[in-house]
């Protein structure tokens, strides 16, 4: 029996995924709009509404296909939609949504399009597979090929499967939806809290750093658009003047290797954190000497990503790492400013939006070392630099206090939606009695009740 169904109710047939389908069909890219006979929505995984199971279709790509190629590809509502090539460490390949639009619309090369039997229900057969990826299971079909992730989804829809009759599956399917939606919005208002307390953080910071902490401090105006009026005895000067060292990784390439010394690349710095779990990858320790040639790290220096993403800021929490291209690493000049102010000044919404208006890429937004001299600094009296520090991280540590309970609330939800969509996919749970027992709605309750000790 499938490791996914550990038993099963009398009267579900066993059968595999391949046999509950017309068939599968990979999408294609087409040419650019309006070179070829019909032009058509092209569905790619960055419009995957993934927590949802469908689409978000706020920035649609446009595509141009030949007659009989689009008469092949096109989407019908009610198809599914996997994702066959992309993924990543923390979002594995192979995800699915449901197409439940009524527009022309094809998938592009990395993605295909599965259409369950007439008397397959596709709404069942949509959490079916969402099951599969939910659990795990599916991920033993994953390759991996130069960096990128694709699924064997030919040896994945052989997969056996026990599934009820049709009338069952719909009872399941509309279970389903009905829960999952009431999941859905709770999530949703925990996120917004999350959201609001983030925003509040920010402004928190920005009002601290680029205003000054005296609410009768004499103003005065800046002369730079992005500070406005600053507290008239700090000094504003040119960006570069602030900095006392700097070593830019552009361009290096080091050698990876399976375990050696950590490599922190321009995706471990988020949200002002080195976040070590968000990839791993590792260097030989040659290279390592190689990249620290002009010092190795210190504990409180300043990182700092240069492109994709860009503007995200950190300080050196251990010193036993090498940094990858597209980061920068800066030591404050302490005649200045201190690591600490600096680090703080660099994630204000006045900073970030001058790094905007001197980046360049057509793709990805990104800033060149030479161009942080047009930027620049705000410099307040050194004891006043100390108590703005201590009073953001004072006001940075409460916030965090109070959202860390949120989070961990948002996750448990997200835990549970995975457990009920396999659990009644899989006929673990009866739905109908489910349902009348009210024991989805208990559930909830109990979550909501830890979330609130």
């Amino acid at each position: 029996m499938s490791a996914l169904f550990q038993s099963v109710p009398a009267g579900w047939h066993r059968t595999s995924l391949r046999h509950l389908t017309q068939g599968r069909k990979n999408g294609a890219w087409g040419s650019e709009a309006g070179e070829d006979e019909i032009d058509s929505l092209c569905v790619r995984v960055a419009d995957f509404d993934w927590p949802r199971l469908g689409l978000k279709l706020e920035n649609p790509t446009t595509r141009s296909f030949g007659r009989q190629q689009f008469k092949n590809l096109q989407l019908l509502t009610g198809d599914i939609i996997i994702e066959k090539s992309g993924g990543g460490e923390k979002t594995p390949v192979g995800r699915v949504v449901s197409f439940d639009e009524d527009i022309d619309a094809v998938t592009s090369n990395f993605v295909a399009r599965i259409r369950p039997l007439e008397n397959v229900w596709n709404r069942y057969f949509l959490y079916l597979l969402a099951a599969h990826y939910m659990s795990g299971y599916s991920h033993q079909f994953i390759k991996q090929n130069a960096g990128i992730q694709n699924l064997d989804d030919t040896n994945l829809l052989r997969s056996e499967v026990w599934v009820p009759d049709l009338t069952t599956q719909r009872q399941i399917a509309d279970f389903l939806d009905r829960e999952t939606a009431r999941i859905d919005l709770l999530i949703e208002k925990k996120q917004h809290l999350v959201a609001l307390l983030a925003d509040k953080k920010e402004t928190l910071r920005d009002s601290a750093v680029c205003k000054g902490l005296s609410g009768r401090a004499d103003m005065q105006a800046s002369g730079v658009d992005w500070f406005g009026h600053v507290p008239a005895h700090w000094t504003v000067c040119r960006f570069n003047r602030l900095i006392g060292s700097k070593v830019d990784y552009r361009g290096r390439t080091p050698e990876k290797v399976d375990d050696g010394v950590f490599l922190v690349t321009a995706r471990n710095i988020r949200d002002g954190k080195i976040d070590y779990q968000r990839s791993e990858e590792y260097t030989t320790e040659e290279d390592w000497n190689k990249l620290s040639s002009r010092g190795k790290p210190l504990l409180g220096e300043i990182i700092f990503t240069t492109e994709a993403p860009l503007g995200q800021v950190a300080q050196v929490d251990r010193t036993d790492v090498a940094f990858a291209q597209r980061i920068m690493k800066f030591t404050a000049n302490d005649a200045l400013v201190s690591n600490d102010f600096l680090a703080q000044f660099m994630k204000t919404a006045s900073f970030q939006r001058s790094l905007q208006l001197y980046s360049s890429g057509s793709t990805a937004a990104g800033i060149k070392s030479e161009r942080l001299a047009h930027l620049f600094g705000l410099v307040p009296p050194k004891v006043e630099q100390e108590e703005i520090v201590q009073v953001v991280k004072r006001k940075n540590k409460q916030l965090d206090a109070l959202v860390a309970p949120i989070t961990a609330s948002i996750s448990r939800l997200k835990e549970y939606r995975s457990a009920l969509i396999t659990a009644a996919v899989t006929g673990q749970i009866d739905v109908e009695i489910y349902k009348k027992l009210g024991t989805a709605e208990r559930q909830l309750e109990m979550l909501e009740a830890e979330a609130s000790q």
